[in-house]
């Protein structure tokens, strides 16, 4: 989100046409859903009516990206959100799956705030740029999602693992090191 924790908006004309207002350029839909995996919220109003489509353009996102075999949702999701939506009683699955990534989103927090003050490295010279390249590897191996592993799993690693990752996390330190030194 940015600085005054405003959403993004866009604005759709009636040619049907995305207008991004803060960059004042026309975007599209892969644009939005990199806004939104970059961490970034968007409103998107219909500017004749002042409707909010915002919804209908996040579940047409996903709709076209399990179209394309990038499949997330298990068919049993599907089908108990299809049932949700059908019954026409009081579902208990939005505010599960509110609460679920809710859940999710703080766990993945907590373990990036642990990587970075428990870590004895992250004093070391250079740690803030190797941080930043892990962070970007954990989004990209998570699909955009903020997080890494969990404690439990850490904890389950064998000693030899930690020593190897020690001396990996040592190495890109050093070139890290060796390139800083370089641009000075």
């Amino acid at each position: 989100m940015t600085a005054t924790g405003k959403p993004l908006l866009i604005k759709r004309y009636a040619s049907r046409r995305l207008y991004n207002t803060e960059t004042s350029d026309y975007v599209t839909l892969d644009d939005i859903a990199g806004f939104i995996r970059d961490g970034r919220e968007v409103k998107i109003i219909d500017l004749k009516s002042g409707d909010d489509l915002t919804r209908q353009y996040l579940l047409q996102i996903i709709a076209e990206h399990e179209s394309r075999g990038e499949s997330v949702l298990p068919l049993d999701v599907l089908n108990d959100l299809v049932r949700s939506y059908m019954t026409g009683k009081v579902s208990v699955v939005p505010e599960f799956l509110e609460q679920s990534f809710a859940m999710l989103r703080d766990g993945q927090a907590k373990v990036m705030e642990n990587i970075t003050t428990l870590n004895p490295l992250s004093k070391m010279p250079g740690f803030d740029a190797m941080q930043a390249q892990q962070e970007v590897f954990m989004k990209a191996m998570t699909g955009g999602w903020n997080g890494g592993t969990t404690p439990s799993a850490e904890a389950e690693k064998p000693k030899q693992d930690s020593a190897e990752d020690l001396a990996a996390i040592k190495r890109q330190l050093a070139e890290l090191q060796e390139k800083l030194s370089k641009l000075k």
